[in-house]
Parts: C-alpha cells; structure tokens; sequence
C-alpha cells in the first residue's frame, strides 16, 4: 500500500497539501522545502514541475516557475533531488506538471524515474481522459503510478462519475473555472458547488485547490470536503520569506 492510499484511508478529513514549484526560489531549495513541509505535519506535498507553458496556473506559479527554469532546474534535477530525500521523510509526495513533459522527456523513463524515487502519484491538468483510458492507465499501472483527474464547476455530471470510478487516489476539485492564485474568501457560489459534489456520494477523497490561501479558507473548504490544497499563498511566502521559516507558515493554516 503507498503512503498516499494509507493516508486517505486512515484520515477522513482536515487533509492539508502544500504545492511549491521545484528549483524556487532557487534551484537547490527543492530538498529543503520538501524536509521544512515534512517536518511542519502537512499530509502531503504537491511537487510543481516548472514549464514554460502552465496554462492551469496564475501570476503567482507562473512567475515562481519562470524562476525556477532561470535557475536551471529540470526534470533530470528534479528526480535527483527527490531521489536525495527518498527513505528521510514520512510525508507522500505528488508531481504536478503537464502532459508535454512527460512527451519530451519520455514517458517511459519518466515513469521509471517515479518509481525509483517513490513517486506514486502524479497530477497532469492537460491530460485527456480519452488518452488516460486507452495509453497511459496500463503505463502508470505497469510503474504503479496513480493518475489524479480535476474537477471544476463545469465538468458534467456523467464525468464526474466516470473519473470517481476511475481514479484510485483522490479527486483534484477546482475550486473555480479559473486559473491557480489566492482569491480571497469562498463565495456562496462556491459553497453550492461543494454541496453539489458532496451530494454525489463519491467513492473517492476530495481535496480542494485553486484559491485556498488561509486558515479561514482552509477551514471552510475542509467543512466541505477532505482537505485542501495551498499552492499560490507558500509560493508568496517562500518568496518573502526564504525557507528556513516553512513551519510558520502551515501553523497559520492548520493551526
């Protein structure tokens, strides 16, 4: 069983991740910041692979990646600092990138690469269901990878369905039809949108994203659903603050 599927069975709910864009604020903090979130008792870590293109991701990602690729950081990297915390840290980590990496880098040794670091679980926004069905389900499933599919205001019912049946870690719920980025509080409308995928009695975890930027956000999407997702409002904070102080920022979000 992996870290990720033993913890979304034994914790209902209150989930916490915490997203940073790998190589930022510069290119050897990637270890740092996964031993400073490990140590600061998030569940666990989304690990940004920084590309040139992220078309999910707002101002804030853009310009942490933007930094990152300046610094020097690539996938290669990535994977050797990965690999340098394997077997030290008790926290799950999750990638998160896009699908074109995954071409250009190759897909096979990209899989491997996971596996070899213990990378279990991967979130791909941009990969089509179509070609998770007919391609890359037998591949993850061949390096025991779990592939994590989004959900927003807009994706259908029917949907909904078909990636709670097929998803074996957790749903990814956007928050909104937008892009990554603090948004201030969450809306009423928002709050029908939960209650409307609450409501579907869904096997799967559902972890929030998109917007989750304090305690009181944090808080009111865990009212809701599992847990949630930081991503824009840390990669603010490392920006401002640097690393050493990692554990002050998850205490004023989980308390």
């Amino acid at each position: 069983m992996s870290l990720l599927t033993n913890l979304l069975e034994t914790k209902q709910n209150r989930l916490c991740s915490v997203y940073f864009s790998s190589g930022f604020p510069k290119l050897e903090d990637t270890v740092k910041i996964i031993q400073g979130l490990d140590a600061s008792g998030v569940d666990f870590i989304e690990v940004g692979l920084p590309y040139s293109d992220p078309m999910a991701d707002g101002e804030t990602i853009q310009y942490s990646s933007a930094v990152a690729l300046k610094n020097g950081i690539n996938l290669d990297i990535i994977f050797e600092q990965i690999n340098e915390v394997k077997g030290t840290i008790n926290t799950p980590l999750v990638l998160m990138g896009y699908l074109n990496q995954v071409l250009k880098y190759g897909e096979e040794k990209f899989c491997q690469l996971c596996q070899d670091c213990g990378i279990e679980t991967v979130i791909l926004p941009d990969l089509p269901m179509i070609e998770y069905e007919n391609h890359y389900k037998a591949l993850f499933a061949k390096y025991g990878i779990s592939n994590v599919f989004l959900i927003t205001p807009q994706t259908s019912e029917e949907r909904i369905l078909k990636i709670d049946e097929m998803s074996d870690a957790f749903i990814y719920v956007v928050a909104s039809s937008s892009i990554t980025g603090a948004k201030g509080e969450i809306s009423q409308s928002q709050i029908d949108y939960f209650n409307r995928i609450k409501a579907m009695n869904l096997k799967s975890k559902l972890i929030i994203g998109f917007g989750i930027s304090s305690k009181s956000t944090f808080d009111t999407a865990c009212d809701y659903m599992n847990g949630a997702i930081i991503g824009s409002a840390f990669v603010n904070f490392l920006k401002d603050k640097g690393v050493a102080r990692i554990d002050e920022f998850v205490t004023s979000i989980i308390g």
